[in-house]
């Protein structure tokens, strides 16, 4: 069974033992919780992929300390060193092409030539970072495909038959992952929206962000899977009433009239509330007698964009 440690010096330490022992340790960050191992070992990195089930082609984001970590994994432009200093501790991931010889495990880059790097700004997460000293692979703590975890409750639902501990830091403040961007031929291309908004990224740099991936046959980050963040009931986008057998959740001050399950992202209309509640309230209606989950509106801006971009793989045929 899964042992939930609190976030004082004798747990992480206890953690910290695990992941020198090549196991694996759920962990909070700002954005969801990530289970986290060695990124350097094989045995750590393959006890991910087994605890998830997740598919092998399907790399995962590296956490590191700081950029003297992250330059002795990935190599970076100017682009890229800019994007770290403005965002870095935070919830932003970068896309680099590999360094030669890293001792990054094969497994966390399958077949590609390139790296997902993030610094977290979670201090339970950088606690562990600086006393283990190496990088940590840590992609969300749940079952491959499923939703993510924003409270140590959800990893306990979802692996606590199969890992070994998860530090309980609280509910995530941000509640969807990270941003990912590659910066390639002098652009800056949006992989996944996520915890910072592409405007705000493209002001950090004075440039624009281009929707979607360079050219490649190798997925280069998590989260490009068509079929992602699922609960068990189906999806139904943009819905503007719900039906009998339905949830309904739902956005904003102007909810439809219905007696069924429902639950609201924030009545306020405020996006950064409906993205914290976001897989939370997704797992509550998931735990009604319902098949089919119907979604409201949510506007296609600011963090808006990441929540309908999970929102849409939720959605996606399984």
């Amino acid at each position: 069974m899964i042992r939930i440690l609190g976030t004082g010096e004798q747990d992480i330490a206890y953690a910290i033992d695990l992941l020198n022992s090549a196991q694996v340790v759920a962990l909070p960050t700002e954005t969801v919780y990530g289970l986290a191992g060695d990124a350097t070992s094989v045995p750590a990195v393959s006890r991910i992929f087994s605890a998830k089930g997740r598919p092998g082609h399907n790399p995962l984001i590296v956490h590191v300390a700081d950029i003297t970590m992250a330059q002795s994994l990935g190599l970076f432009d100017d682009i890229s060193l800019a994007l770290a200093a403005a965002f870095w501790p935070g919830p932003l991931t970068l896309v680099l092409p590999l360094q030669p010889n890293t001792p990054i495990a094969p497994q966390v880059t399958p077949g590609g030539r390139t790296i997902a790097l993030r610094q977290p700004a979670h201090p339970v997460f950088q606690s562990v970072l600086s006393a283990f000293g190496r990088p940590l692979a840590a992609p969300s703590a749940n079952p491959s495909g499923m939703m993510s975890p924003t409270t140590a409750a959800h990893v306990c639902a979802g692996l606590g038959e199969v890992i070994p501990a998860v530090i309980d830091g609280g509910p995530a403040r941000i509640g969807v992952e990270s941003t990912v961007v590659q910066v390639s031929n002098g652009k800056i291309y949006l992989l996944r929206p996520g915890g910072i908004v592409r405007d705000v990224i493209g002001a950090a740099v004075g440039m624009d962000i281009v929707s979607g991936a360079p050219a490649s046959e190798i997925l280069a980050s998590p989260g490009q899977l068509q079929s992602h963040y699922a609960p068990r009931a189906s999806v139904r986008l943009n819905a503007t009433h719900a039906d009998a057998g339905e949830a309904l959740l739902a956005f904003g001050p102007n909810e439809p009239a219905f007696t069924g399950p429902k639950i609201n992202l924030s009545p306020d209309a405020d996006l950064g509330q409906a993205a914290a509640n976001l897989f939370a309230m997704m797992r509550q209606l998931d735990q009604a007698d319902i098949k089919t989950i119907a979604v409201m509106p949510i506007p296609m801006i600011g963090i808006g964009e990441a929540i309908n971009d999970r929102l849409k793989r939720a959605a996606s045929e399984r």
